[in-house]
Parts: structure tokens; C-alpha cells; sequence
């Protein structure tokens, strides 16, 4: 049996079923969000760990957990974040066009999500701009929702759609190169 590494953080999921399954992965706490509709006890348990220990956010890499993402990344700015992929997070017993989230993540995918967690940086300054993100064909064309997902899992940011993305790199820090890399398969 793999020893499961401890998490300082408290780590923001959904519900109680991606608890039960993070505890399969790793030793941590977590904040519950209660779904989509983030309960205001959540976002303060949040703000209060953010002081004293630090929090993650892994949510489902669905909508709803886009939206969660960003209301406790609202209320968090300084909070890591930790991302699965669409495919990571299916449901391989249930109906797997349906069921999807960290609830359905095995262990070790878990466990590599925490250790690529993603800090936001606070006023800095990238080189990447909508016009570096058009030339390279990540926001039009036949292939740039794949060459997205091939960003967004290799940076370990999570997958976004054209109008975030720009967003996402500047929130990390991301540069030209590193994506340029990426693309190149270097």
C-alpha cells in the first residue's frame, strides 16, 4: 500500500463524496463547498485558513466547478490551485458521460494533482497577450480547443476555454516560452 503523503493546506472540493475519495489519496482537511451554490460558511473557513495554513482548491473539471473555482478564488486570491483533467475525473463504473468529478479520480492522479498545485502570483507581469495566444492557435481554429487542453494539463493550469485562458497564464505567471515549449513538445 502506497503511503499517502499529508497535506498541510485545507483543501476546497465540492462535497463529501471527493473528501472521501481525497482521504484514499492523501492525509488532509477539507473545506466543502456544498455544490455549485458555495455556502458563505465555506467561503469563510476558506478566508480563515488562507491565514493560517493555506488553502487548495481542487473542484471538478466541470462547470459547476469552474464556478465554484472562481467564487473561492474571488474570496481567496492567494489560495493554490490543483487541477484533474475531464478524462482523470470520469466515472469508469457508472455512466462515464455523466458521472464526473475529483469523486471518480483515482488516488495517484490525486496525489499528482497536489504535487503540481499552481500558485497564483500577485502583480507580476507576463509576456503573454491575446495577439501571442491568436498566432499560436489557441483561441481560433480547427485545433485550438485541443491545443488548449495540450497547455492547459502540461502547465498543470487546468483546461480553459479561449476567452480564460488568457487570464489563467497571466494568474500563474505563465511566458511566452513556456507555452512555446509546450507546444513544441519540448
Amino acid at each position: 500500500m502506497i503511503e499517502r503523503p499529508h497535506i498541510n493546506e485545507m483543501i476546497v472540493v465540492e462535497g463529501k463524496s471527493d473528501t472521501q475519495n481525497l482521504a484514499r489519496a492523501v492525509v488532509a482537511d477539507t473545506i466543502e463547498t456544498g455544490g455549485s451554490a458555495v455556502n458563505g460558511d465555506a467561503v469563510r473557513r476558506a478566508q480563515y485558513a488562507a491565514k493560517t495554513r493555506g488553502v487548495i482548491i481542487l473542484t471538478d473539471p466541470d462547470f459547476n466547478g469552474q464556478r465554484i473555482r472562481q467564487v473561492m478564488t474571488t474570496a481567496v486570491p492567494s489560495a493554490k490551485q490543483a487541477y484533474i483533467t475531464q478524462s482523470e475525473g470520469r466515472a469508469q463504473k457508472d455512466n462515464w458521460h455523466k458521472s464526473l468529478g475529483v469523486e471518480h479520480a483515482e488516488p495517484d492522479t490525486l496525489r499528482q494533482a497536489l504535487a503540481f498545485v499552481m500558485t497564483p502570483k500577485i502583480d507580476i507581469v507576463t509576456d503573454v497577450d491575446q495577439q501571442f495566444l491568436l498566432q499560436n492557435g489557441l483561441l481560433n481554429g480547427r485545433d485550438a480547443r485541443k491545443r488548449r487542453e495540450i497547455v492547459g494539463e502540461s502547465l498543470h493550469i487546468g483546461y480553459t476555454n479561449g476567452k480564460q485562458l488568457l487570464k489563467r497564464v497571466q494568474q500563474f505567471g505563465i511566458t511566452q516560452i513556456q507555452i512555446l515549449a509546450v507546444l513544441k513538445g519540448k
